[in-house]
């Protein structure tokens, strides 16, 4: 078994999965490169997954965008482009299994009734209360003959899902305290994420997810998807986020760390590259390299034995 929870018969497979919403920034060009290194260092491939499933907000020239910079800046992948808006069919399939199990219900709270009923503290994560779970037929009958469309939940149990993680090491929910039931299906129609990702990765024969720590928190939720679906569990590894200040992680608002900014001041793809290792502690010392130079050297236990805080890097331009 490697690290990325692969066999000798069944190779590394990572996937690049970005939102086409806006131009790259340094945050996700780091993210993607230790997702190639984890893969790569370890003879796998990678799955390009462009991740549409907001129709409103995905566009088109971005799309075409992300494409070309992954290859600027020698991020190459091996399958794909994959989309989301292509596989609704497969959204459905699985929605309905477990539609058919009686593990899903609708759910018509607003967004300020969830605040409402479960108020986080800053930095805390939204548990669902349960507030609809127990409708009955003429309650939700009624919702809807008032113009109220529903979302649709799955429900949990009291059980605790825990994995290793492969940089933030032991983690742990119990779902019913710590997540609650779950969004799958949103009132607008729109598979939700945590479905739409466990479906993808598993056809896509992902078994290596590299992402934030920001994203630490959904792992549990898709490994109790992917347990009632029947499919299988990658090998998790957040990474600490690239942060603009303290607990604030860098986003496309962040103007300085926007690719084309990047390119401007440092002058080249490598250079680029170059930067982020050095910023992220892949290197020693600050010099241009293209990915396929770091991977000589990189190993995922001496990137996470290095870091200094598993939660954040600061993002120094």
């Amino acid at each position: 078994m490697t690290e990325s929870g692969a066999t000798e018969a069944t190779p590394v497979v990572g996937r690049f999965a970005p939102s086409p919403t806006g131009r790259m920034h340094a945050g996700n060009i780091y993210a993607a490169l230790i997702a190639w290194l984890v893969a790569k260092s370890q003879g796998g491939h990678m799955v390009l997954r462009i991740e549409d499933l907001d129709r409103e907000r995905s566009k088109g020239v971005y799309i075409d965008q992300i494409q070309r910079d992954f290859e600027a800046l020698g991020l190459f992948w091996d399958e794909g482009p994959y989309f989301q808006h292509d596989r609704d069919e497969a959204y459905a399939e699985a929605f309905g299994r477990l539609e058919a199990r009686g593990l899903l219900y609708p759910c018509f709270c607003t967004r300020a009734d969830l605040h409402a009923a479960s108020a986080p503290h800053r930095g805390e994560k939204l548990v669902y209360a349960g507030t609809c779970r127990h409708l009955s037929d003429a309650e939700v009958e009624a919702r809807r003959a008032a113009g109220r469309t529903p979302g649709w939940r799955v429900a949990v149990d009291g059980r605790t899902i825990a994995f290793e993680d492969l940089v933030q090491g032991s983690y742990a929910q119990k779902l019913d305290r710590d997540c609650g039931d779950f969004l799958i299906r949103r009132s607008d129609g729109a598979f939700a994420y945590q479905l739409a990702v466990v479906v993808d990765d598993a056809a896509q024969g992902v078994n290596s997810v590299v992402r934030g720590v920001d994203l630490l928190c959904s792992a549990p939720q898709q490994r109790y998807l992917q347990d009632l679906l029947g499919l299988p569990h990658p090998a998790y590894a957040h990474v600490p986020l690239l942060v603009a200040e303290q607990n604030r992680r860098l986003s496309k608002r962040d103007r300085d760390a926007a690719l084309d900014e990047l390119l401007a001041r440092f002058g080249s793809p490598r250079a680029v590259i170059g930067h982020i290792a050095a910023v992220a502690g892949l290197v020693p010392e600050e010099a241009p390299a293209t990915p396929e130079e770091l991977l000589k050297d990189f190993s995922l236990e001496r990137f996470r034995d290095g870091l200094p805080d598993l939660v954040q890097i600061p993002w120094r331009s």
